[in-house]
């Protein structure tokens, strides 16, 4: 297959503008600042969209097409703790208030992990070297960083979000129409 010069530059353009999509999902969830000023992780993961979501984004008309409608969403969720590194995923660490995201790993799916290799048009050193942990060091991924809160706060602060939805449940009338 010939890719004409023109042809590269516009996948290469649309390769490079997903950076701003990833930088856009971080920083709407640090502004919602979810454990106010402490930092957390953004773990961002692959999830298969399911026939019943699928016809209702149809339904909804954000897509022509059924045949259109992507086969997996991306999750972004905010947590306290690492959770285990995974192929399809990412991971930050985000600091509210501040202008600093880490970059913990960028793992993309197992298939596509050659096309990051030195010398491709899509290298990446930082998907590189999360390949190269995973496959050779995945404890390093998964260690706490030396600014992680403890267990015992961890758990204080899941409690506390517990405690408070639970309240705002008990507080919230009853919508009959969305109980079918």
């Amino acid at each position: 297959m010939k890719i004409t010069r023109i042809d590269a530059h516009d996948r290469f353009e649309h390769f490079t503008k997903q950076n701003f999509d990833i930088s856009a999902c971080c920083q709407d969830l640090i502004d919602k600042r979810p454990f106010g000023d402490i930092p957390f992780y953004i773990f961002a993961h692959a999830r298969t969209i399911g026939m019943d979501e699928k016809i209702k984004l149809y339904a909804q008309r954000k897509f022509k097409s059924l045949e259109e409608v992507p086969e997996k969403t991306i999750i972004w969720q905010p947590r306290l703790t690492k959770p285990e590194a995974q192929e399809n995923s990412m991971l930050f660490k985000a600091y509210p208030g501040k202008d600093t995201v880490k970059v913990i790993w960028m793992l993309p799916d197992r298939r596509l992990w050659d096309s990051y290799a030195k010398g491709k048009m899509t290298e990446n050193k930082t998907i590189s070297d999360s390949i190269y942990d995973f496959q050779n060091n995945k404890q390093k991924l998964e260690a706490k960083e030396e600014d992680d809160l403890c267990d015992e706060k961890i758990k204080k602060i899941y409690k506390e979000i517990m405690q408070n939805l639970q309240k705002r449940q008990k507080s919230e009338p009853i919508n009959r129409q969305t109980m079918v």
